[in-house]
């Protein structure tokens, strides 16, 4: 101990420094080698995975062809347990899809067609001018303004006016609920809003609508302004007359259950 005192006591005086203190305080790093990747290694093991799967034939093409056989096996299964009440006709299926729409198809071809009876030189639409739905509504204005760039004279029967064309429509369909707007040309029925935005859009209704007299541009009818009713001459509008025989009031025959008649101008 004494001798390390020695030592350690003569640091200050001497200029040279102890042993324990000749090494260097700073670290040095050792260089990073970058790691190497076996890529020959890890294809080989790539190529011989996908030789074993083709060898076992288990490959994605077959499972695909597995797959497909079976789905097949159940639309077979599906069909045949079906009853055959539900097997239609490609036709019966089409207008089933397409409602009334699809009656212009066999109107068309000559087998059977739907006639409205003293409308063989007209051009008649059913539609309603009331908003309540705006799909209908679009769709009877739609039509009504495709017909009028024609500048063909045009039988528009409201049936928000009368009730009694809607019944006169549901007769001549068949049907209770009807769609509109429903189009007839020369007697024969045309269909719905589609069927006229497709003819229009191809070019057919210029052709079919060919032979019926054309308008002035801008004309307007007069005495109803193209509403194609005005109120009833002989009660006004009130729908009920006196009997000056009875004395009595009674129901007016003439107009309909809003008081209105048609235009005597443009309807007659």
């Amino acid at each position: 101990m004494a001798d390390f005192g020695n030592s350690f006591g003569s640091f200050g005086k001497s200029k040279s420094r102890p042993f324990f203190f000749g090494r260097s305080m700073t670290v040095r790093e050792a260089p990073i080698e970058a790691p190497q990747l076996d890529r020959s290694g890890s294809m080989r093991k790539f190529y011989n995975s996908f030789e074993s799967v083709i060898s076992t034939g288990n490959s994605i093409k077959g499972k695909v062809k597995k797959l497909c056989s079976l789905f097949e096996k159940a639309d077979d299964s599906q069909s045949q347990s079906q009853p055959q009440s539900r097997s239609q006709s490609p036709t019966k299926l089409k207008a089933s899809k397409l409602g009334t729409t699809d009656l212009r198809v066999s109107s068309l071809s000559g087998n059977h067609w739907i006639g409205l009876p003293g409308a063989e030189d007209r051009i008649v639409v059913y539609f309603t001018s009331l908003r309540g739905i705006r799909r209908t509504y679009e769709d009877c204005y739609a039509v009504r303004m495709i017909f009028r760039a024609f500048r063909v004279w045009v039988d528009e029967r409201d049936i928000s006016m009368d009730s009694a064309y809607r019944k006169e429509l549901q007769c001549v369909l068949g049907e209770k609920n009807v769609s509109l707007p429903q189009v007839f040309i020369r007697g024969k029925y045309m269909g719905g809003a589609d069927v006229v935005k497709q003819l229009y859009e191809t070019g057919e209704l210029a052709k079919i609508l060919e032979g019926f007299p054309v308008r002035a541009p801008g004309y307007v009818c007069e005495s109803c302004g193209d509403v194609r009713f005005i109120p009833c001459m002989d009660c006004s509008g009130s729908r009920k007359v006196f009997d000056e025989d009875e004395g009595l009031l009674k129901r007016c025959l003439e107009c309909n259950e809003n008081g209105l008649i048609r235009c005597p101008d443009c309807c007659s």
